[in-house]
């Protein structure tokens, strides 16, 4: 792992996951800018990686404010000349459950998550496309993978970042960018409320940042989503099941239901290289033609 030359953007890195991310970064020879919205965070984090002998600037700056963040990329152009790297990782917590959750509190969390990580890819996103190398890794979570009583906010910002890392990766791979996600489980602030001490103890964020490290390498994969804490790594999948052709019939929702099980039968399912493998599929089993098939595409 050598990451010398590098230069990272590592967003809400003046604490937890992210200033465990930045560390491991600069560890493997990364120029980091530590980004969090509380300057003296940032700034210590900076420091930290500047006393172990690397290189860091602190950016104080909100994921939300376009200006800001666009600040933030012409200094670090200004300094480095490049970016290579972008860990989206700034998020906040407004849990409830759905029926006591305002929807203001549904919006800041979208903002900060999904809006967040979509204006700070943007404000890299031409300059990695011209230097013809990137390396993007979003903060997904279980709570959007899976589902978590009482985070209907988080995970749904959380799974959209799923959908923004496929299409990114998609749209980046002529360019050398490369776009993953990171589903972490680790003890944070974030998480202090949720999961028990003894479960905490056990999960310093240290022992994810290591994937991190991966992510942003030069052997990095695409379009990978990279589970990871308490020093365990998986990977998670969206699949698509082969499912049956049932056509246009009278009784096609009885018939939907009635196939129900080998509709959601898991064998033989696939990870589809993109959208359009949905559509491919139905067309084929609807028996149209290779220009229906085009059309699709």
């Amino acid at each position: 792992m050598n990451l010398s030359g590098r230069i990272a953007i590592v967003t809400g890195a003046g604490g937890g996951l992210g200033r465990c991310h930045a560390l491991e970064l600069a560890r493997h020879g990364a120029k980091v800018v530590v980004n969090d919205l509380g300057r003296d965070a940032a700034k210590g984090v900076a420091e930290e990686i500047r006393a172990a002998g690397g290189e860091a600037i602190a950016v104080a700056a909100s994921v939300t404010d376009e200006s800001s963040v666009a600040a933030m990329v012409a200094e670090t152009l200004d300094r480095w000349g490049r970016i290579d790297i972008l860990v989206n990782n700034a998020g906040i917590l407004r849990d409830k459950s759905f029926a006591k959750m305002d929807i203001a509190d549904f919006r800041t969390v979208v903002d900060v998550h999904l809006m967040g990580a979509a204006i700070c890819t943007k404000a890299v996103w031409e300059t990695m496309r011209a230097q013809k190398h990137g390396r993007i890794v979003m903060t997904t979570s279980s709570s959007g993978l899976y589902g978590n009583f009482g985070q209907a906010n988080y995970g749904a910002a959380k799974m959209a970042l799923v959908g923004l890392m496929q299409t990114l990766a998609i749209e980046g791979e002529k360019y050398g960018i490369r776009v993953n996600c990171l589903a972490p489980t680790a003890a944070t602030q974030m998480t202090g409320g949720v999961l028990s001490e003894d479960a905490l103890a056990c999960l310093d964020p240290a022992l994810v940042s290591p994937g991190v490290a991966h992510l942003a390498s030069d052997e990095a994969p695409s379009r990978a989503i990279l589970c990871a804490g308490a020093g365990h790594f998986a990977a998670a999948h969206v699949t698509l099941t082969e499912g049956i052709h049932i056509g246009e019939r009278a009784d096609a929702a009885p018939a939907v239901a009635a196939g129900w099980s080998r509709i959601a039968d898991r064998s033989g399912e696939i990870v589809p290289a993109y959208g359009f493998t949905q559509a491919e599929r139905e067309i084929a089993a609807a028996g149209c033609d290779s220009e229906a098939m085009a059309v699709a595409n």
